[in-house]
């Protein structure tokens, strides 16, 4: 799991978890394809668990949240080296004028190969939200970037990581095949819509990489 792919600047006032430097990003990419790992979708691992498709021995999903220029800019380059995919999960809100993104930038993401999924129209915390709320932001996020994108958006991800059995069950009822978290570990076909993850933050770099998939039992 993946945020912003940049350099945190000194009194920014941002969250210094949240950036991973170009270089180390580029390193740690490195690291997975030097050790037999291959990145895959979110849809080629549900097709795995669940229809019997073929998948790389060592898969790996390179997920980035939210929607960060960054994204685009130094992450991109790497995975098409390396000839992957990442997994955008976008806040639809993002591509309004002023957001990092663009409906241009992200339409090259899936002409690269990237998956495209949901990560609510405003990053409302859907835990707290119930009736036309909840919807809109669960829902209605996917049927926008449908729309927009005219490609599946099967998988949701929870702002934050925060969900209830309200926003699990309204996941459920949009028709998404499943949804990530920010728990740490690994995925488990058992828990499609409590997806877990492994983040990777600031201070990471490679050996911390390495740890953190050691410690999930990767």
């Amino acid at each position: 799991m993946y945020h912003v792919i940049g350099t945190l600047r000194a009194g920014s006032g941002q969250l210094p978890d949240l950036f991973v430097s170009p270089d180390d990003f580029k390193a740690q990419m490195k690291w997975l394809k030097d050790h037999g790992y291959q990145a895959v979708t979110l849809d080629q691992v549900y097709n795995a668990w669940f229809k019997g498709a073929e998948i790389p021995e060592k898969p790996v999903v390179i997920s980035f949240d939210d929607g960060y220029k960054g994204q685009y800019v130094y992450a991109r380059p790497v995975l098409r080296t390396l000839g992957w995919p990442g997994v955008l999960s976008l806040i639809v809100n993002t591509l309004n004028p002023g957001g990092e993104l663009s409906t241009a930038l992200v339409r090259q993401l899936i002409n690269d190969g990237w998956e495209l999924d949901s990560h609510t129209e405003t990053h409302a915390d859907v835990a707290t939200l119930s009736g036309a709320e909840l919807q809109r932001e669960v829902g209605q996020s996917r049927a926008d970037l449908q729309h927009q994108f005219h490609v599946p958006v099967n998988f949701f991800c929870y702002p934050s990581g925060s969900y209830d059995a309200q926003a699990e069950q309204a996941v459920k009822d949009a028709g998404y095949l499943g949804a990530t978290t920010t728990q740490e570990g690994l995925a488990s076909k058992d828990h499609m819509y409590t997806l877990d993850r492994i983040r990777i933050s600031n201070t990471d770099g490679v050996n911390g990489l390495q740890t953190k998939l050691q410690q999930a039992g990767a």
